[in-house]
């Protein structure tokens, strides 16, 4: 890339990870303060699913004011709309306020995600898509693991985080003014700014691409679940808190430190190849975890191999995406990516829940790892059934 594109890639991926430390800070301060004042957990659970609610409403309405005006006033709007919710927070302490304003922020990051993911992938050369993606997901999830930092300034004060997290994402919300505006690139239909025109696009996207929709899925399925339902089969184990405090970040640094070399891997082998090593890899160390689900050591080990592994599921999911499309379809798929793993993080959670219900605590982590087997499984039948087109297409020249 030129110095240009270098620069433009670099705000952009600074913007993800402000809008990822966002997100990390606000799971835990409302986890919190909503349980210092006796709300229960259920209605905890059901206010972290606003932010998932806002991605999959906007999602069928952004593709088409995107193709009208551009990258730029989309990362605007969407930048201002997370800081000004975020500013909003100490103004009035209610639950069905928060509950609007995280709404919010999910629609505001949502229009950050699809037009920061659509425009690096728009101008991404083929040879480093995978490494560009991978340094985006990174950036995110460094933001995201730096965001809960904040927590300890509820002992301050319960403005604070809010407040800082806000002037944070104004000052790199300035820099967006300093890009040059471009848009997607379109196939000269003559409807393609109206929504029915962005339904058949999900059409097509989810014809030639749904094999790449899958990994994205699966992570917010996994993530979801791993937030919201392990700790509970660890407490019932007799894991303390303490201890869940160590096997949970085990995971996300394992997928931090192997984020970037599974891009790069991805550019010399390909996609699909490394996808599925990654899956079966996940697949088995959450089958382990089920046998050592009372072990401290044993988790926090299969944790961060998997981690590793399945971590960047949902990048090398865009990267593939966007390799099986032309890029007139790109803004349509990196919506459906997005439906895809809201999807997954609102049913990881209600399904692991159900699962630990009625089965025993393992059978939490066997379900997982019948997801991440089933996602290998379709994306090798997949890949068998393009290699037999292909051998049946040259045969018949």
């Amino acid at each position: 890339m030129n110095k240009s594109l270098q620069n433009r890639f670099r705000i952009l991926v600074a913007i993800v990870a402000v809008s990822g430390f966002s997100q990390g800070m606000l799971l835990p301060i409302i986890a919190v303060i909503f349980e210092k004042d006796g709300i229960s957990s259920s209605l905890n659970g059901l206010h972290a699913t606003a932010l998932y609610i806002g991605v999959l409403l906007a999602s069928p309405l952004m593709e088409a004011p995107l193709r009208k005006v551009g990258y730029k006033p989309m990362i605007i709007v969407g930048g201002l709309t997370v800081a000004v919710s975020l500013l909003l927070f100490p103004v009035w302490q209610s639950f069905w306020f928060w509950f609007l304003l995280r709404l919010l922020i999910g629609i505001g990051d949502h229009m950050l995600h699809f037009a920061t993911q659509t425009w690096i992938t728009s101008f991404s050369p083929e040879k480093t898509r995978g490494r560009n993606i991978s340094l985006y997901g990174l950036s995110f999830g460094l933001g995201f693991a730096a965001g809960p930092s904040l927590t300890k300034l509820l002992d301050i004060h319960e403005a604070l985080p809010f407040i800082i997290s806000s002037f944070i994402s104004l000052v790199l919300w300035l820099f967006v003014f300093t890009l040059k505006n471009e848009f997607p690139e379109n196939d000269g239909n003559s409807s393609q700014h109206s929504f029915l025109n962005t339904l058949g696009r999900f059409g097509q996207v989810w014809k030639y691409a749904w094999i790449a929709l899958l990994p994205p899925f699966g992570y917010g399925f996994l993530e979801a679940s791993l937030n919201g339902n392990f700790p509970i089969i660890a407490l019932r184990s007799g894991i303390d808190t303490g201890a869940i405090s160590i096997i949970l970040p085990a995971f996300a640094i394992g997928s931090i430190v192997f984020q970037l070399p599974l891009g790069m891997l991805s550019d010399k082998y390909g996609r699909q190849p490394i996808l599925q090593i990654i899956l079966v890899i996940g697949a088995s160390c959450f089958l382990v975890s089920g046998l050592l689900n009372e072990s401290v050591i044993g988790l926090t080990i299969t944790f961060f191999v998997a981690g590793m592994a399945v971590g960047s599921t949902f990048s090398l999911g865009i990267t593939f995406m966007t390799d099986l499309l032309p890029k007139s379809l790109l803004p349509a798929g990196n919506i459906m990516c997005g439906i895809l793993f809201s999807l997954g993080s609102i049913s990881g959670p209600i399904l692991g829940g159900i699962t630990i219900e009625f089965f025993e605590g393992a059978s939490f982590f066997y379900l997982i790892s019948l997801l991440l087997f089933s996602i290998f499984m379709s994306i090798t039948v997949s890949s068998l059934k393009s290699n037999k087109t292909q051998v049946k297409t040259e045969a018949s020249r």
